[in-house]
């Protein structure tokens, strides 16, 4: 009870942190989600052909990987890394454990047929 305590704790300060630069923003980003287990989802509206609403949504999107990380969490949730977190993956993970993964994609898919380009780069 008190190790879970400390980490609801934890994860209401993150929250509570994420939500006032969500708000401070000049986008609309509501939060979603089952924040009960620590795990929240954000909707970043934005329209991705202006450049000031790019920025404002991808800083947003970095502040928050970087929060999850930085409390041992993971920039995916529950959902996969596919292309657009797979930067996140070698701060989260760690180089050796990233090598790994490239060293397992390259036996099984030696010719990288199988969705190349996404979770990590192989040459």
């Amino acid at each position: 009870p008190r190790m879970w305590q400390s980490r609801f704790q934890s994860w209401q300060i993150d929250i509570v942190a994420t939500k006032k630069e969500l708000d401070d923003s000049f986008l609309f980003c509501p939060i979603v989600g089952h924040v009960g287990d620590g795990n929240f989802h954000t909707v970043i509206a934005f329209d991705p052909n202006d450049p000031k609403e790019s920025h404002e949504a991808h800083r947003l999107n970095r502040l928050m990987v970087h929060r999850a990380i930085s409390m041992d969490g993971t920039c995916t949730g529950e959902h996969g890394i596919g292309i657009g977190k797979k930067e996140y993956l070698v701060p989260e993970l760690g180089e050796n454990a990233v090598e790994l993964m490239k060293t397992v994609k390259r036996a099984l898919d030696p010719n990288n047929i199988l969705n190349p380009g996404k979770i990590v780069d192989v040459e």
